[in-house]
């Protein structure tokens, strides 16, 4: 028997119940949980501290709408300060208790401009602080330190020498932390088997720069720009130096360079005044006695030139540049804005006259690089060696137009910005306050240079900015240097290939 078909109504029911079904349980879904009823509670007053703004950790939001871009940001304030160990150590500090750690941090005038008749001495002798000290080899220091979670750094440049250590404040990382970094700078074992090593990287080193045209470029630079002076000479050393160079060279060179008295000691952290007296005497009583260093002199001026160097290379890399300024000229602020209109980053003139207008080289700089004497202030590139001639073209005119009329207004105006905006990052952590803090001493800046830097940046004018560069960089004073394929003279040139290549037509090198 087979079955009755449903109606339509029956249909129509059916559907209407399912449909009645979901609304139902979609309703219940969407309301909110059951709140269990609340129990009465005897009234008990409740004591509700009272919120001192000045000391809520939280700001206010601000949205990007908000900030008036014509106001200079706001600037941390820093409580430096500064004292003598009674060994003739300078020490600059700041209290930092965000963090419980300390960065300390020592400079020494110990760079490769104290290296006298041996290049390279200065380099070796930093470099093997952390080879062995106090009877300890290169692999207990790492590991004391490591077991510490505190971080040891060392380097050597020019001027200066450094050696810096990170740690936690609490006493049982402390302590032993800077027991530890105390060995390592003031009782160095110079041993033999770590100096062959290292004495035979640097080598390599050497044979390294003979491969790179941008290391061939800036050895040739510094040299020809301070002959006779010890900035000229290179860092790493040279071949025949590094065969001088014995260990008791580098003992006699610590014992002189690493001493009290040369040294600068900056710490910031979470410790007291008076626990920062405590370990800057710790760390000044265990160097070696001795006076400062005596500040390097002032180089000769040079005269305008230009040099070549042949490298088999499809690049050629050109350098123009003259003595600058010492960290301590009146004139640096208004140079450093000036400097970042000329040629730090895009948007600059020498960017855009390079590389947007005429497409000569990816990229192109400028920059002042002021020093304990004068320092150097050079252009740097690269182009393809056919266009060599056009670009010092560019970079000469877009130079000499610079120094005649300065910046616009327009651009002093943004650039200012820009370095207002830049120098919060600055201080914004420990480790760059440290290094700032070194920067203050090793110069003999004001302990207020931040602040009176910026204050002078916001009042410079044009004819300030144009005024410095007039003053300071002198076309009868510059030096040209090419690096690349060999230039090609105009004497070997027929003159059909003279009139199709103009650029052989330029001076002889």
């Amino acid at each position: 028997m087979s079955a009755k078909p449903m109606s339509p109504l029956r249909w129509f029911v059916a559907i209407a119940v399912l449909v009645l079904i979901f609304a139902t349980l979609i309703s219940k879904r969407n309301q909110p949980p059951a709140t269990p009823p609340v129990k009465p509670v005897a009234e008990t007053a409740i004591s509700v501290p009272d919120i001192d703004p000045e000391l809520d950790p939280i700001p206010p939001l601000t949205t990007l709408q908000s900030i008036d871009r014509d106001k200079a940001p706001a600037r941390r304030s820093l409580d430096l300060q500064h004292w003598t160990t009674a060994e003739g150590a300078r020490v600059y500090f700041m209290q930092a208790s965000e963090l419980p750690m300390l960065d300390l941090q020592l400079l020494f005038a110990a760079g490769a401009s104290r290296d006298a008749e041996l290049p390279g001495l200065a380099t070796l002798v930093n470099g093997m602080l952390n080879e062995g000290a106090d009877g300890m080899d290169s692999g207990e220091i790492a590991a004391g330190f490591e077991s510490l979670g505190a971080e040891f750094e060392n380097s050597s440049h020019r001027d200066m020498a450094l050696a810096s250590v990170r740690s936690l404040t609490a006493a049982d990382k402390l302590d032993p932390a800077l027991a530890l970094f105390t060995r390592v700078i003031s009782q160095p074992d110079f041993p033999e088997n770590a100096y062959q090593r290292l004495r035979n990287q640097l080598l390599a080193g050497l044979q390294f720069r003979l491969q790179n045209p941008s290391a061939q470029a800036s050895e040739a630079f510094w040299a020809s720009l301070y002959p006779n002076h010890p900035y000229g000479s290179l860092p790493q050393g040279q071949a025949d130096s590094l065969a001088e160079i014995t260990p008791a060279h580098l003992r006699t060179f610590h014992q002189q360079y690493y001493a009290a008295g040369n040294a600068v000691i900056s710490l910031v952290g979470d410790i007291d005044r008076q626990q920062a007296e405590r370990i800057a005497a710790r760390v000044s009583q265990a160097l070696p006695a001795g006076p400062a260093a005596p500040v390097v002199s002032d180089p000769e001026p040079i005269v305008a030139s230009r040099e070549h160097v042949d490298f088999n290379s499809q690049q050629t890399h050109i350098m123009v540049g003259q003595h600058g300024v010492s960290r301590r000229a009146e004139d640096y602020p208004a140079l450093y804005v000036g400097n970042q209109i000329l040629g730090s980053g895009f948007g600059s003139r020498l960017m855009e006259e390079i590389r947007e207008t005429r497409g000569l080289s990816y990229s192109v700089s400028s920059s002042f690089s002021p020093m304990q004497a004068t320092g150097p202030f050079v252009i740097n590139m690269q182009t393809r060696s056919d266009q060599v001639e056009q670009a010092l073209e560019v970079i000469n005119s877009t130079l000499d137009t610079f120094i005649s009329e300065g910046p616009t207004e327009a651009e002093l105006i943004r650039s200012k910005r820009q370095i207002m905006g830049q120098f919060p990052l600055s201080t914004a952590s420990n480790s760059a306050i440290v290094s700032q803090l070194g920067m203050i001493g090793f110069y003999n800046l004001p302990l207020n240079h931040l602040q009176l830097f910026l204050d002078q940046v916001e009042k410079l004018t044009v004819a300030d900015v144009r005024e410095a560069f007039q003053r300071h960089l002198s076309a009868e004073q510059r030096f040209t240097l090419t690096v690349g394929q060999p230039l090609i003279e105009a004497a070997d040139q027929s003159p059909a290939d003279a009139s199709a290549n103009p650029a052989a037509e330029a001076p002889e090198a």
